[in-house]
């Protein structure tokens, strides 16, 4: 989109050159912090969080927040400075979410389910000043804050709908909170460019990296969350991401910017699903496919009725035609989107056709389940050739790697100048993500990169074989990754787990695919089993490579 584009940078001739500049009555830094003040202003006392028996309106949200920004301030936490917090989707980390930028401070929301070790390089490596964290993680985060070997303040939080667990910490959240003053004027950034958020990749070699998000690019991809789903006033929504993933595609902003209700969930299962659904009427959520299968798959002991119509975002892999089916039967419409940690969560959206609904079930899945075209907010999205940075021809075929551009891109990768300037490299972010451009201009992922099978000398997308192995009715899961093989290089193996009570061999489902592809993209091995994934739901391709190799 804006290769066809041309920037202006200055102002021009005549009579708006002069006498028309920035002031305090015309311009203003974008930031959602703005959001809480004008939703508690508008609408104080409606819900804003829903947490077991606990009900928070906006005016306490509000309150709550300033109270936290204060304290901390108070504490010695200056702007600039990173504030880390190891919370499950709890009230706390949405107060987190707003009175920790609300005093200049980074918010660094930590992954619930990492080892000692990489808590304390990403506790070391931020800088962290404070660390705000769960008692069920008492004793993961001693170990961390030991090894990371700076001095932390530490804010312990007893969650009465949690475990419970020892207290570590110098004080307790709450207690916190009464040194704060609720009335105090919350410190908003003078220059949107500012960090607001500090988030570390879940990269599988090395350490991860730091990416860090301006007020600017949180702003606007809340905004831009509103936009792709025609979210209406007073939305439910129902936490089922979780919200130290990319801050939670930045729902935490958007559920406020619309006067929504977030009910929090502090385990995600089925049967708490079905209940939130019924009992507080949840009429939008996010997940990863995981989530999408606790719902279809759910035993009928876990499902309840719900009258109202839910949406639902997901992103990472293609939603198998199947699933997309059993959950319109379920009542939920699927929203596919697509994005990176460094895009602040979710970047393109499938946008719906009004010609798609007339469609067979199998053709309209096909189009919903691909990546799709840019959120409102990100001013361009290329399929490119990475050695000329020349975009594909739009024929949907040939292969080149998704580039973006725009206000929801990160600032970069923290105190990593080189991967950064890579990530950078000819004025696009490339994602490292292999897709071809429809000519509808909707974007297709056929695989990473370094998931490409090359067999004989052909690409193999494992994406698309894993495709047509969801359309086996006894398969649950897939991945398909290379392994070697001493005739072809490398051939497809694919690890698949299968639904409870079906049964299939690895000879039926090769020969399965076999008759949905062209027959040398087929599997020549199959291994039955569960898939190893990451926190965040995501297949981890690097143990299944490596798995593979010893097969």
């Amino acid at each position: 989109m804006s290769e066809n584009l041309r920037w202006s940078v200055h102002p021009g001739h005549g009579p708006y050159a002069e006498g028309l500049d920035r002031n305090p009555a015309n311009h203003a830094p974008l930031t959602p912090l703005s959001f809480l003040l004008r939703t508690a202003a508008v609408y104080p006392e409606r819900t804003a969080v829903v947490h077991g028996r606990t009900r928070r309106t906006y005016l306490e949200l509000l309150e709550r927040s300033l109270r936290l920004a204060s304290a901390l301030e108070r504490r010695g936490i200056r702007p600039g400075d990173t504030v880390a917090a190891m919370l499950p989707n709890i009230p706390e980390m949405l107060e987190a979410h707003h009175g920790v930028p609300m005093c200049g401070a980074v918010l660094n929301a930590l992954n619930t389910r990492l080892d000692a070790a990489t808590l304390a390089f990403i506790l070391q490596h931020g800088e962290a000043k404070a660390l705000i964290t769960d008692t069920e993680f008492a004793p993961l985060m001693r170990e961390a804050v030991r090894l990371a070997g700076r001095p932390i303040l530490v804010v312990d939080v007893e969650d009465p709908e949690g475990p419970g667990g020892e207290t570590i910490g110098i004080i307790d959240y709450e207690a916190l909170l009464a040194e704060g003053d609720p009335t105090c004027a919350p410190l908003f950034p003078a220059d949107e460019w500012q960090a607001i958020a500090l988030n570390y990749t879940s990269g599988t070699t090395g350490n991860p990296k730091g990416v860090v998000y301006h007020h600017r690019g949180a702003h606007l991809n809340a905004v831009g969350n509103v936009l792709v789903w025609s979210m209406p006033q007073f939305p439910v929504y129902l936490w089922t991401l979780p919200m130290f993933h990319c801050n939670g595609w930045c729902f935490p902003w958007s559920i406020v910017l619309q006067a929504g209700v977030q009910v929090c969930l502090r385990r995600v299962a089925s049967e708490t699903i079905f209940a939130a659904l019924a009992d507080h009427g949840v009429t939008h959520l996010c997940g990863a496919p995981i989530v999408m299968g606790m719902i279809v798959n759910a035993p009928d002991s876990a499902k309840r009725p719900f009258a109202q119509k839910v949406r639902m975002m997901t992103a990472a892999s293609a939603p198998p035609a199947a699933v997309l089916a059993r959950m319109e039967a379920l009542g939920i419409e699927v929203t596919h989107v697509y994005g990176l940690t460094e895009v602040y969560g979710p970047a393109t959206v499938c946008a719906r056709q009004e010609d798609w609904s007339g469609l067979d079930a199998d053709a309209r899945s096909r189009k919903l389940a691909r990546q799709g075209v840019p959120y409102p907010v990100l001013e361009g999205l290329e399929v490119m050739t990475p050695e000329t940075m020349t975009p594909v021809p739009r024929d949907g075929e040939t292969i080149g790697e998704i580039v973006m551009r725009g206000h929801d891109v990160m600032k970069g990768y923290l105190k990593n100048p080189t991967a950064t300037a890579e990530a950078f490299a000819g004025g696009w972010f490339h994602t490292g993500d292999l897709a071809v451009m429809h000519p509808d201009g909707y974007v297709e992922i056929k695989d990473r990169s370094k998931d490409i099978i090359i067999s004989g000398g052909e690409n193999i997308s494992s994406i698309e074989v894993e495709g047509a192995l969801y359309r086996h009715p006894a398969v649950l899961e897939a991945a398909v990754v290379a392994r070697p093989d001493p005739q072809w290089g490398e051939s497809p193996c694919a690890f698949v787990t299968l639904r409870e009570g079906a049964s299939a061999t690895a000879e039926e489902l090769i020969e399965h695919c076999r008759n949905e592809l062209a027959r040398f993209k087929a599997p020549r091995s199959i291994v039955f089993g569960p898939l190893p994934k990451t926190s965040t739901g995501k297949i981890q391709k690097f143990q299944l490579r490596e798995q593979a190799k010893a097969i």
